[in-house]
């Protein structure tokens, strides 16, 4: 039997303590596409007070999982980058916006833009998945 999208991120949650530990929010799903969201907490920040770099690379990491697994075949990732471009603070509320590039039988390519509350960019993460072939 075919998972929705939905079903599919509830089992991947319910198995990934990161992040539980991150209180990420699943605040959109769909094949290929995924918001979520969290707010800043204290044990997130750097020797700077502002957001360790990779709490942001988790959260768009997860938001990638998310939205390149929606379509029902396991995937991993096999390259991912990400560019810091604004600091964020402890009690901020954080957007992780994941869509789909190009997709094939074998690889797909996405994009994360994690935005801050007031829209401002805080990274841009680019990530390419292996297609499995096999199914949740």
């Amino acid at each position: 039997m075919i998972k929705s999208p939905a079903e599919i991120v509830a089992i991947m949650m319910q198995n990934d303590a990161f992040s539980q530990w991150m209180d990420l929010t699943v605040e959109q799903i769909s094949e290929g596409q995924c918001t979520l969201s969290c707010i800043v907490k204290e044990e997130m920040l750097n020797g700077f007070k502002i957001l360790h770099g990779g709490i942001s690379y988790s959260i768009a990491d997860s938001a990638l999982a998310f939205a390149s697994n929606s379509y029902g075949n396991k995937c991993v990732s096999i390259e991912t980058s990400i560019s810091h471009t604004r600091p964020a603070k402890a009690g901020e509320k954080l957007t992780a916006v994941c869509r789909e590039i190009n997709r094939t039988r074998r690889f797909g390519l996405y994009e994360v833009i994690v935005s801050n509350e007031t829209q401002k960019m805080v990274g841009y993460f680019k990530g390419t998945v292996n297609v499995s072939e096999e199914m949740w």
